[in-house]
């Protein structure tokens, strides 16, 4: 379990995220919601050891993350940033095998080859995975970074905005992967995402923030509905069931 507890975060003199805690648990799929500015992105990095908090602590498996090794948490979880950039011309392999360095230092073994290749075919890249990064869509690239997280074969996947770039139907492709991955590996998955209606379909658990508050947490069912969503969002959304998914029906809202 991840457990954030009090974590607040000043950009200068504006908190960004203001006491928040919230309990991740293992082996679901965990969406952070809100409005842009919310504070989403932020507390993930908090999270993730990419932003320290100003105050507060966030807790992995009962232990501070600031007191784990830096290799031992790259072993146990994996991010993938809104924006990644890299100014060294990569393969697609070259860069999902950079998410066993953590294991293979740099020298890949056959086990790290065969993460590797799972990861690929995860991401149905086997056609393209020699092509270069520079060369690619923004869609593919997308799809390659999230293939080197699921080559870091973590048990965390923390991931920010994947779905950036991506058309509906790779969308879906990601969102079915990442809940492949909690129902049959038993991974612990925490994302933030823009669109409420891949949060309400795909997750177990939904985090609303606004202002850097949280606002509404619990099972997807007791936040996707349109009292809730009003208070998060400030807008009147109603809701259909289709194929015992909730839909938000916000576009004419």
């Amino acid at each position: 379990m991840i457990q954030v507890k009090e974590i607040s975060k000043y950009f200068g003199k504006k908190m960004v995220v203001d006491k928040v805690s919230v309990d991740i648990q293992r082996g679901k799929i965990t969406s952070f919601i809100g409005p842009n500015g919310a504070g989403k992105s932020t507390l993930l990095s908090m999270v993730s050891r990419l932003l320290d908090a100003d105050t507060g602590e966030v807790l992995l498996d009962s232990t501070d993350v600031k007191r784990v090794k830096s290799n031992d948490f790259a072993k146990r979880v994996s991010i993938l940033k809104q924006s990644n950039f890299m100014n060294v011309r990569l393969s697609i392999r070259e860069l999902v095998s950079f998410g066993r360095f953590p294991y293979s230092q740099g020298h890949l073994t056959e086990e790290d080859q065969k993460k590797v290749d799972e990861a690929i075919h995860y991401m149905n890249l086997e056609d393209i995975q020699h092509d270069y990064l520079d060369e690619l869509s923004g869609g593919q690239r997308q799809r390659a970074f999230i293939a080197m997280v699921i080559a870091q074969d973590t048990e965390y996947v923390l991931l920010d905005e994947p779905l950036n770039n991506l058309d509906m139907k790779h969308s879906v492709q990601i969102m079915k992967i990442l809940r492949k991955l909690v129902d049959e590996l038993g991974k612990t998955v925490v994302i933030v995402l823009h669109d409420i209606n891949f949060a309400s379909v795909y997750s177990d658990f939904i985090v609303a923030l606004r202002d850097g508050k949280v606002v509404k947490e619990g099972p997807t069912s007791d936040i996707i509905n349109s009292a809730s969503l009003k208070e998060i969002y400030d807008m009147d959304i109603p809701i259909q069931e289709m194929n015992s998914c909730r839909i938000c029906v916000y576009f004419n809202s």
